[in-house]
């Protein structure tokens, strides 16, 4: 039985404002973004239509296709920076759109190293198409800081 899979991925900055939690945003298509099973489009499960994914934090989530086991991995790079601490998380409904909001699971708050930010990390749970999934940052530094590239996949076993 095929393994269904989405894949994204940012090659662009991202702005994320310091102290407060950000959905990190993705294309919709294009780039090396891969979702055969129609679980980050355009056109969301519940009629949403994102109409500027750059704007739009509805374009950082992903709608699990079947009920399984989700095995969630990310990478995420930050621009090289005064950092005292970096976090992300992994988040379940991150825009209350279900009657369980902000399920938050392996949240990783951690110091910065010498130079550019560059993190991986994988964490798995249960996953159901009508609660989507989102990878959220936060850093405490000054001011603005960019992500300059991420990725959020999503790999699910019934």
């Amino acid at each position: 039985m095929p393994i269904p899979v989405c894949s994204l991925i940012l090659n662009e900055q991202q702005s994320v404002a310091e102290g407060t939690y950000h959905v990190v945003r993705f294309p919709f298509g294009g780039g090396e973004s891969y979702d055969a099973e129609g679980m980050h489009q355009v056109r969301q499960p519940d009629g949403y239509e994102v109409t500027d994914w750059r704007r739009d934090d509805r374009s950082g989530l992903i709608w699990p296709s079947v009920d399984g086991w989700g095995s969630l991995t990310a990478m995420i790079f930050w621009e090289a920076g005064s950092y005292s601490e970096l976090r992300d998380q992994f988040v379940r409904d991150p825009l209350g759109l279900t009657d369980d909001p902000m399920d938050t699971t392996a949240t990783d708050h951690r110091p910065p190293s010498p130079g550019m930010q560059c993190f991986t990390r994988h964490h798995e749970l249960f996953v159901h198409p009508d609660v989507p999934l989102a990878l959220r940052v936060a850093h405490q530094g000054r001011g603005t800081r960019r992500l300059t590239h991420a990725q959020f996949k999503l790999a699910i076993h019934t």
